[in-house]
């Protein structure tokens, strides 16, 4: 459980540099990792709870972070 969830954190934290650095967000770099950890822990947790997954741990947190990365900030900006 602690290695998935240590795993969790550095696929989200990838996924947020990488999408500041393809300017496919534009919130900065911080910003972008905040969000994808937090969906990511967000959805780990969920994922624990209620047994929703798409599969390997890996691809349920880039999942979860890419949509961390396209709700949040859609949802705020005007």
């Amino acid at each position: 459980m602690f290695p998935t969830l240590i795993g969790t954190v550095v696929i989200a934290g990838i996924v947020g540099y990488l999408s500041e650095k393809t300017r496919f967000t534009h919130n900065g770099i911080l910003p972008s990792i905040i969000i994808c950890v937090g969906g990511a822990f967000l959805f780990y947790f969920v994922s624990l709870m209620f047994g929703i997954s798409f599969g390997a741990p890996g691809i349920n947190a880039i999942i979860a972070s890419v949509g961390a990365l396209i709700i949040i900030p859609t949802h705020w900006r005007k």
